[in-house]
């Protein structure tokens, strides 16, 4: 947990692609796409049915570890408005717990704009928190301090001869983007324009690594 201020407000980027806010206690993740899997599985396209899990294990861990009070899911949480309905048991016990021990929040996104079961917690489009603005997708027009989700910003590096990617935050002065959490989402290129053409190219993409964190100006 790496601690960083954004327009006046501490945060604390995790390595997981979460962020805790210490002054509310509350963890903030976007892009859990939940039940993917499954989703495409009604295709005819098989994936590893185990990321609904795989991410409520690492987020109840997170929990656990910050002993957040409140949760806040930046939208895309399922990956179809249905996805809550299609949680195996086990997942679905797992969730129920999250959402029934924390001040749990889901904000919609463009996957999940309607939830038919939301498995506990309430439900809205966005919110202003304390100065912030939280919701799915950046708005270029928001000129207010604003976290969202979205696009999945990665940073490709090479590193000893090596192309590695890893997810990462994109902060300008009043824009964080977060990076997807879920288990099964893939990534944009942080600098890709779609996500520069919102932030500016002074913006940076920010990694935590242990106790640092470190940045990227997007322009280099």
């Amino acid at each position: 947990m790496v601690r960083f201020s954004f327009c006046g407000v501490e945060l604390a980027a995790l390595s997981a692609g979460a962020l805790y806010w210490p002054a509310r206690e509350a963890l903030l993740v976007a892009d859990l796409h939940l039940e993917k899997a499954s989703w495409y599985a009604r295709g005819g396209q098989m994936l590893p049915p185990y990321d609904s899990i795989a991410t409520l294990t690492e987020l109840a861990k997170l929990k656990d570890a910050t002993q957040a009070r409140e949760i806040w899911c930046l939208g895309d949480s399922f990956h179809d408005k249905e996805g809550c309905e299609r949680l195996p048991a086990e997942a679905r016990a797992r969730l129920i717990a999250l959402t029934g021990t924390t001040r749990w929040t889901w904000i919609t996104g463009n996957h999940d704009a309607v939830l038919a079961d939301h498995c506990g917690g309430d439900v809205v489009e966005d919110a202003e928190v304390d100065g912030l603005v939280l919701r799915h997708e950046a708005d270029p027009r928001e000129h207010r301090p604003e976290l969202s989700g979205h696009f999945h910003p990665k940073l490709r590096l090479s590193l000893r001869g090596r192309n590695v990617a890893r997810r990462c935050f994109v902060a300008s002065g009043t824009k964080l983007i977060l990076p997807a959490f879920g288990a099964l989402t893939g990534g944009m290129d942080a600098d890709d324009p779609v996500i520069t053409k919102i932030v500016g190219r002074s913006a940076q993409a920010l990694i935590a690594v242990e106790n640092r964190l470190l940045r990227f100006p997007l322009a280099a």
